[in-house]
């Protein structure tokens, strides 16, 4: 029986008196691929945020963490919301800060932590980009980098929102190969928000469709669509 790592109960959150969640209930368990989906503005990156503790507002219910610690978990944010094109460092200077999370420290990384940056840009197939600085990469080039300084700490879970937004369908496919694989054969438990219903129907193993409240939540062979 899968560990359980995370338990939503009875999750409730208000912003400027708009009821945002609503008495959300969900459990995440290790190895779990659970694709979040639901219609704008239905909670969705919000519920992200405030388990990875990217967005902090008081709320109702509870968050509880099951002997996992921050540097457990990984999170890529939307792309949309990011700048790392402005950011001067080469891909392994990037995809190294993944590695602050589980140091004590912020200088000096060691040739050990060099050696992770380099086995993950191998899984990810971005070795040879390693030099190369973000500006001068393609869509799908800078989200497999930002991908791999997500998961590079090995984080037991990960968070994605709305990862493939800016992506073409082919590169959409291919990014979205790299997170099966990350999850089967890694063991990586997969949190993925998504307006995408078709490819996230095709890769996760559960659905949770959220509408404020949660809709249906379930594996995705008994999700019969809303």
């Amino acid at each position: 029986m899968s560990e359980l790592l995370i338990s939503i109960k009875n999750l409730t959150l208000d912003i400027e008196k708009n009821r945002i969640l609503d008495d959300v209930s969900f459990d995440i368990k290790e190895g779990d691929y659970i694709a979040v989906v639901g219609p704008n503005g239905s909670g969705k990156s919000t519920l992200v945020k405030l388990i990875t503790g990217a967005l902090k507002k008081p709320f109702g219910g509870g968050i509880d963490y099951l002997g996992l610690s921050r540097k457990d978990i990984g999170y890529l944010p939307q792309m949309n919301a990011r700048k790392e094109r402005n950011f001067p460092g080469t891909v392994e200077e990037i995809v190294s800060t993944g590695l602050l999370s589980k140091r004590h420290f912020t200088m000096g990384f060691k040739n050990r932590e060099f050696k992770e940056v380099d086995k993950i840009l191998e899984t990810l197939e971005i070795l040879h980009l390693k030099k190369k600085g973000i500006k001068e990469l393609s869509g799908g080039q800078e989200q497999r980098v930002l991908l791999a300084r997500a998961v590079v700490s090995e984080p037991r879970i990960l968070f994605l929102d709305e990862p493939t937004s800016a992506l073409d369908p082919n590169i959409r496919k291919e990014f979205y190969s790299l997170l099966k694989k990350l999850n089967h054969e890694k063991g990586m438990t997969i949190i993925l928000v998504s307006h995408d219903l078709e490819s996230v129907l095709n890769n996760a193993d559960k659905i949770l469709y959220l509408d404020t409240k949660v809709v249906f939540f379930g594996n995705h062979s008994e999700y019969g669509g809303f």
